[in-house]
């Protein structure tokens, strides 16, 4: 079973950097891709980044060259560096698991089946 758990959210100002960790205790397979989306008060949760041993990595738009993904298969954990925040990357941040799909690199909240409780990240201008 995924279980997957946030952590490493905080307050930082403009320009500092965070690193989020996601750690599934129930021991995702490594086939699986492992993704981290956000949501800002009163918007939809958007894609961030996604990542499978298979494929590589594909970001948004909006992160790319600021945010690195990353992922420890021994210590079962996905990571998300992110670097020059800025004030609209304010949001709560979700790491999920797609368990169906062996090779695409979604971005589309709706093909992820297993998700985390969240963490939030603030960025103070």
């Amino acid at each position: 079973q995924v279980q997957l758990v946030e952590s490493g959210g905080g307050l930082v100002q403009a320009g500092g950097s965070l690193r989020l960790s996601c750690l599934d205790s129930g021991r995702t397979a490594s086939t699986y891709a492992m993704g981290w989306f956000r949501q800002a008060p009163g918007k939809e949760r958007e894609f961030v980044a996604v990542t499978r041993w298979s494929s590589g990595m594909k970001y948004a738009d909006s992160v790319e060259g600021r945010f690195t993904i990353s992922r420890d298969y021994a210590k079962n954990t996905a990571f998300l560096q992110m670097d020059s925040l800025k004030p609209e990357d304010t949001a709560v941040y979700y790491c999920a698991a797609d368990s169906r799909r062996r090779y695409i690199l979604s971005s589309d909240k709706a093909d992820y089946d297993y998700w985390g409780q969240g963490t939030q990240v603030t960025v103070s201008s």
